[in-house]
């Protein structure tokens, strides 16, 4: 974890191992394969986090009936899209909000 490096890397510093020019340098390399490796997380998603999965999500154009979002979910998560189909109706026809989030859902998720 990124965190726990730059504790340790600051430890180091502090304890006098390093001089400042190297705490710095050693600072700005771990930093900056930090920005890589989030940038390569958004577009394949290979870190499984739900930030990198969230990223990720898009509507499917192949996989609709009205506007992709389940196709789009089931792309991102893993689970066919009839099942979120089912979780959406029977959201909707429970508690009533379904409708509303699926709706959430078409407005602010882009398509493919």
């Amino acid at each position: 974890m990124i965190a726990d490096e730059l504790k340790r890397l600051h430890e180091l510093h502090q304890a006098g191992a390093l001089t400042d020019a190297e705490f710095e340098q050693a600072k700005a390399k771990i930093l900056s394969s930090s920005t890589v490796n989030l940038n390569k997380g958004r577009s394949t998603a290979s870190d499984g986090s739900f930030a990198s999965e969230l990223n990720t999500l898009r509507r499917s154009r192949t996989d609709r009936w009205i506007s992709g979002v389940c196709g789009g979910l089931a792309q991102v998560s893993g689970v066919d899209s009839w099942v979120w189909r089912l979780v959406f109706t029977l959201f909707t026809l429970t508690f009533g909000f379904g409708a509303v989030i699926y709706l959430l859902l078409w407005i602010f998720v882009p398509e493919e």
